[in-house]
């Protein structure tokens, strides 16, 4: 079953490279486009620290961990998971769902890599360069079990995202329009790129139980550096895996309320 789920995906991922290289000027200029969002995105965080050596007891290097880890979510998020999902939203209103739902094949996976954007591997690769610039100037080598429990909270992050993308898409059953939620989710999301610890009263309660940017992007960084406690780590893990739950049993439970084209 997984390995024809992955030869699945594997399909998705060739026929959306082959159909953003039909049009290989726009595949260049959004490249380009990708390239130049990364080094606006360090603006911020370079203007902050050009005054103060610390904020909320990050070092600008640290905090450029931080900022490397959402560069590489943002990446996910653009490249493989807004694509995908915000497609579906037409499909529900105009009743093409009805030709997912008859492959054989889980329809949540079917929509979910239906369209990917190449070009967001950019930010990928800038993210690892970004990371690997930070560790450098802090003089720190991880540790495998650090690196390890990076890879693991990267995984938890990922479904994290994934999770709440999902959630917000399930209320297009619901609702007729989603553009104002697409646009509110992205722009708290950016919120991200800088470490939870920055963020005081309601917002910190926020920004880490109900939308978890924390454990997106702070908590990964600081298992990087060796300053995350194991149980935090542990919390984070076992809180992606209820979200992803959640989602699912909300998906199950809008495609029970799904009214075919046809019917």
């Amino acid at each position: 079953m997984v390995r024809r789920y992955f030869k699945l995906l594997l399909v998705q991922l060739r026929a959306s490279l082959a159909t953003s290289m039909h049009y290989r000027a726009d595949f260049v200029i959004d490249g380009l486009i990708s390239l130049w969002w990364m080094a606006w995105t360090l603006v911020p965080l370079v203007l902050v620290y050009r005054w103060r050596s610390q904020i909320a007891g990050w070092s600008f290097y640290q905090a450029l961990v931080v900022m490397a880890w959402f560069t590489l979510l943002r990446g996910l998020l653009e490249g493989a998971i807004n694509p995908a999902l915000q497609a579906i939203v037409e499909h529900i209103r105009t009743g093409t769902l009805d030709f997912v739902l008859l492959k054989p094949a889980d329809a949540q996976f079917l929509v979910s890599t239906a369209k990917f954007a190449p070009w967001k591997a950019l930010d990928i690769v800038t993210a690892l360069v970004i990371l690997s610039v930070a560790l450098v100037r802090l003089g720190h080598v991880p540790s495998p079990g650090q690196v390890a429990v990076a890879g693991v909270l990267l995984l938890a992050s990922a479904l994290v995202l994934y999770s709440i993308w999902i959630l917000v898409v399930c209320a297009a059953f619901w609702v007729v329009r989603l553009d104002n939620l697409n646009y509110l989710f992205s722009s708290i999301f950016d919120a991200a790129r800088w470490p939870i610890t920055v963020f005081r009263g309601g917002w910190r309660i926020l920004f880490t139980f109900i939308i978890p940017l924390g454990v997106m992007t702070t908590y990964p960084a600081m298992a990087l550096l060796g300053t995350l406690d194991p149980w935090t780590a542990l919390a984070s893990v076992v809180g992606a895996v209820l979200l992803a739950s959640v989602s699912r049993f909300t998906w199950l439970r809008a495609m029970g309320r799904y009214t075919s084209a046809s019917s």
